[in-house]
């Protein structure tokens, strides 16, 4: 399906990054589409985000030395380009309005959790 491609491909169902697992590198989907989990307190995942082929995730291991907040699985066949820091801060200083748009998605995935938080405050009151 994503032949010549430079990403692996996964396969549905196949973790690609773990929750409470160190990191160091970001990952972009190149085709197919991911799911983002979050492991409950009481057991189980919860749903939080699917990402499809332009979308990015793990990129706050880049920028901080702490374990990753998410699991992210291949939602069907999904191909994904592993990005390290290295090569990250390479395109950056090559292109910095790709420092740009990683922080407007970033900011944008910040506002929407704070709205996602603020509905669940007014629900339990």
């Amino acid at each position: 399906m994503f032949r010549g491609a430079l990403g692996k491909v996964n396969k549905d169902g196949e973790d690609i990054i773990r929750q409470g697992k160190l990191g160091d590198s970001m990952f972009v989907v190149q085709g197919g589409r991911v799911e983002v989990l979050q492991h409950c307190e009481k057991g189980g995942e919860q749903h939080l985000a699917y990402l499809e082929a332009g979308d990015f995730f793990g990129e706050m291991a880049v920028f901080e030395k702490e374990v990753r907040s998410a699991t992210v699985r291949a939602a069907g066949e999904a191909r994904v380009l592993k990005v390290d820091k290295k090569a990250l801060l390479t395109r950056i200083r090559e292109d910095p309005l790709l420092a740009v748009n990683l922080l407007k998605t970033m900011s944008h995935r910040i506002r929407d959790l704070n709205q996602e938080i603020s509905r669940h405050k007014d629900i339990h009151l």
